[in-house]
């Protein structure tokens, strides 16, 4: 149960209005209309940044979000990005698992620019800061002006899990859990293998 309680319909006409600019009905949203002044400066904040005004480019966005979701174990907010936007940006199985449990180094990142995204993200959420080096390795492939949304949209996305941790919220329907791109640990896979074959059936984890 949710710490606090969304706003459900019938909603008064404020409120509404506040809903139809966020977008879908999600708890989150409803959340923020709890108060629908705030509502309506976070949907002034995502005109921006939500859109391709941003100097980001919609996978570079959607790779910032994911990993600081994932690294503040904000499962709500990235199981949403996930089944939104990972088949439009293409995020494949194994960058969705490193995303959640990997590093910018595992074999699935081949464009140095993601690399150099999701290690950005990885600094400022261990120090808050970019080292020289790891600036650097942003600014070419990036350029400056993407990184310094990158810095805006990793901040907000801190604060969104945040709120979606410390609230309770439940995840959305349809969405993926952290659980589904888990790595297997050692002779996990071998041992779910042979209960399969013996039983027919796969256990539920």
């Amino acid at each position: 149960m949710p710490r606090l309680t969304p706003v459900e319909p019938p909603y008064d006409p404020e409120t509404a209005q506040a809903l139809r600019a966020l977008g879908p009905p999600l708890a989150l949203f409803r959340i923020f209309a709890r108060r629908p002044e705030r509502a309506e400066g976070i949907r002034q904040w995502g005109r921006y940044y939500m859109s391709r005004r941003s100097a980001l480019s919609l996978r570079h966005r959607e790779l910032v979000i994911d990993r600081t979701t994932a690294r503040c174990g904000a499962e709500y907010e990235w199981g949403i990005h996930i089944a939104l936007f990972a088949d439009k940006v293409g995020l494949d199985a194994e960058q969705i698992r490193s995303l959640v449990t990997g590093t910018p180094d595992d074999a699935c990142w081949t464009e140095p620019a993601d690399r150099a995204v999701i290690r950005a993200v990885d600094g400022l959420y261990g120090a808050g800061d970019l080292a020289d080096d790891q600036w650097q390795e942003l600014i070419a492939a990036v350029g400056s002006e993407a990184a310094v949304d990158l810095l805006l949209v990793c901040g907000w996305y801190h604060a969104i899990s945040f709120v979606a941790r410390a609230l309770r919220l439940p995840p959305e329907p349809g969405t993926p859990a952290f659980s589904d791109y888990r790595r297997p640990r050692p002779n996990e896979r071998d041992s779910e293998d042979a209960l399969t074959d013996a039983t027919g059936q796969t256990p539920v984890l």
